[in-house]
């Protein structure tokens, strides 16, 4: 049966669990860039104690929006406040449903009046796409006076390099000292989330204060027809200072030491007739509609799957002076107790026994664990495990991102608790593995059976010399902030 849009495609599949349990995609894939260049334990090395080239240019999504109800718009569509926001500025822009669910988060960025470009994952770009070409300014009540221009990521397109722009992260300790040398001066001294111009290799850049590993660095941005130039001008400038490339493979954990849940479910499968209107717009292949949900947490309720901006450490960004979509319903529970975000170190001797038991005899592979890919262990676009008690008689949290820290030398989750069990030190079960010898998705060996893998509440960011940068750079994610 041939299914249209979203909607079908949930209904054909007998809801929507159903459908992101078995869908037949993996994790976030990271196309062109290499899965590694040196190793990763090398690449995850350089990102604490030299220098790394991250290359965003292919995974993610560009929108870029214009007009003169572009301001207006999008303050409309997203918790945060624009007050002082202006060009020179980016910030972390965080949508929500009319119920209060988080549908992701994207860098915003204020290129000149009336011109932003919003930079992530397609969920928060698919939802206000819809609404630019849907909805109605509520102060007019006529249609919103903006101008789109979408650039996809590589992985929805045939052309992989057919990209209007370029993205660059240069990280780590020796960031400043090969920044220095590729500019030849000192590079200009910007608050987080402030950008300016640069001259590299003879072009124009824009360079972004920025920082994804938790160390001082710029993300350097400009057309596609300067990749080459700048890329190469970046590599032979970092040579000296032990600059490494990072493939897709170290790409995905670096958010382990970082502390942000790249992958939250959008609350976008169930609600009301405004939300199945959305469900009919997005296509069937669409993320949403391709997207996979996996990990030990089980639910008959989609709606359990969903976060609030109080569960990812977004409260703070939460600004009731401006009317946006799901203002009404994060009021309603703003000063109710909610979970917190943490990082779960988990027990290495209980890992060991999941490695361990990839060795069993083949008659007894029902008694094997979930294979633990290294460094990112996510197998899924939505990555849902359960989180139990001490004595393992109630769940307490949901782990979302699950990997191994070559750095550390400890395997860490990204995590929401409840308050009470947030505190440093506190002792948890993380539950690893899937229900009923697993599902069908691809990623997923079956039969393996669950693990409990005990695990200690740490802060987030787990590392503390991340904790100093961010604390410095003024960052929301400053010790666990």
């Amino acid at each position: 049966m041939s299914v249209k849009n979203l909607e079908e495609r949930m209904k054909a599949a007998g809801g929507a669990i159903k459908m992101l349990r078995d869908s037949q995609t993996g994790p976030n894939p990271y196309p062109v860039v290499k899965p590694e260049y040196t190793n990763w334990r090398d690449e995850q090395w350089a990102w604490q104690n030299a220098a790394i080239l991250f290359n965003q240019t292919f995974h993610m999504t560009d929108l870029f929006v214009s007009g003169a109800e572009s301001f207006e718009f999008l303050q409309y569509h997203g918790i945060n406040s624009f007050k002082g926001f202006e060009p020179g500025k980016a910030k972390q822009y965080v949508p929500v449903t009319w119920d209060g669910h988080v549908i992701g988060d994207v860098i915003l960025v204020y290129l000149a009046k009336n011109k932003f470009d919003l930079v992530g994952r397609p969920p928060v770009i698919n939802w206000i796409t819809y609404h630019a070409e849907t909805g109605k300014n509520p102060r007019t009540g006529k249609k919103w006076q903006v101008k789109l221009v979408r650039d996809d990521r590589s992985a929805d397109r045939k052309n992989p390099w057919a990209r209007k722009f370029y993205r660059f992260q240069i990280q780590g300790p020796n960031a400043m000292k090969v920044t220095t040398k590729l500019l030849k001066k000192a590079p200009p001294e910007l608050k987080m989330f402030n950008w300016t111009t640069l001259k590299i290799a003879g072009k124009q850049v824009g360079a972004l204060r920025h920082g994804m590993a938790g160390q001082p660095g710029y993300e350097l941005f400009g057309p596609m027809k300067d990749y080459e130039a700048v890329h190469s001008a970046i590599v032979k400038a970092g040579e000296e200072f032990g600059l490494r490339l990072v493939g897709g493979r170290a790409y995905s954990s670096n958010t382990l030491e970082s502390a942000w849940i790249p992958s939250p479910m959008p609350g976008i499968y169930s609600g009301d007739e405004k939300m199945v209107k959305y469900r009919k717009w997005l296509k069937a292949d669409s993320f949403e509609g391709m997207a996979s949900l996996g990990g030990s947490f089980y639910s008959k309720d989609i709606s359990d799957y969903y976060v609030t901006p109080f569960d990812l450490g977004y409260g703070f960004m939460i600004k009731y002076d401006h009317e946006f979509i799901g203002k009404a319903a994060l009021e309603k529970i703003h000063n109710n107790k909610h979970r917190i975000k943490v990082t779960l170190e988990l027990v290495s001797a209980d890992v060991q026994k999941v490695l361990a038991s990839q060795y069993d005899n083949k008659e007894s592979a029902g008694e094997r664990g979930k294979f633990f890919e290294y460094p990112s262990a996510v197998y899924s676009m939505y990555p849902q495990d359960k989180v139990l008690s001490k004595d393992g008689s109630k769940q307490v949290g949901i782990s979302t991102w699950v990997g191994y820290s070559s750095n550390e030398r400890k395997e860490l989750t990204l995590a929401y608790v409840e308050p009470e069990f947030a505190a440093e030190g506190t002792e948890v079960i993380f539950v690893w593995g899937e229900e009923n010898g697993g599902s069908l998705k691809p990623t997923v060996e079956r039969p393996h059976k669950q693990f409990q893998i005990r695990a200690k509440v740490c802060k987030a960011p787990y590392v503390q010399e991340v904790q100093k940068a961010y604390a410095d750079a003024g960052s929301w994610r400053a010790a666990g902030k």
